[in-house]
């Protein structure tokens, strides 16, 4: 699947709830199934900078694509980044520059955010690009 469409899929998702506190819960039990990062990858290196709580973010380029994982020790923010981590994971460097972000807000995340987790998640975005820049780069 494209980003894009991996993008709409999220979006058909979200709109199936009625209120935020259902598409909370829906991203709490996203994140509980998150496959974790590896212990020897949460290093200080892979916390993202500007999150309120701990994010860690790894990166690893298999053949031509970025397969991502992470972590966070807030149960929210972990549900914050596997949305993204479906999103953009195993997916082509170039894609991942290139792609957009309203996704996040046609599903309501960042209204529905305090200010410090809507930084974190935009921390959480440029990071994911970040890696893909890096790889791109390399090839």
């Amino acid at each position: 699947m494209t980003i894009k469409e991996i993008q709409d899929e999220i979006v058909d998702e979200f709109s199936l709830f009625d209120d935020w506190m259902e598409r909370y819960e829906y991203i709490i039990e996203l994140g509980k199934k998150l496959p974790l990062i590896k212990e020897e990858y949460k290093t200080e290196n892979n916390i993202i900078k500007g999150c309120q709580s701990k994010v860690w973010l790894q990166g690893e380029q298999q053949e031509d694509t970025i397969v991502f994982t992470a972590d966070s020790d807030a149960i929210l923010t972990k549900g914050i980044i596997a949305i993204l981590i479906r999103a953009f994971s195993n997916q082509k460097a170039a894609d991942i520059l290139s792609a957009n972000t309203d996704f996040i807000d046609e599903i309501g995340l960042k209204e529905h955010l305090s200010p410090t987790r809507a930084n974190g998640l935009v921390s959480m975005i440029k990071n994911i690009k970040m890696y893909a820049l890096a790889f791109e780069a390399k090839n």
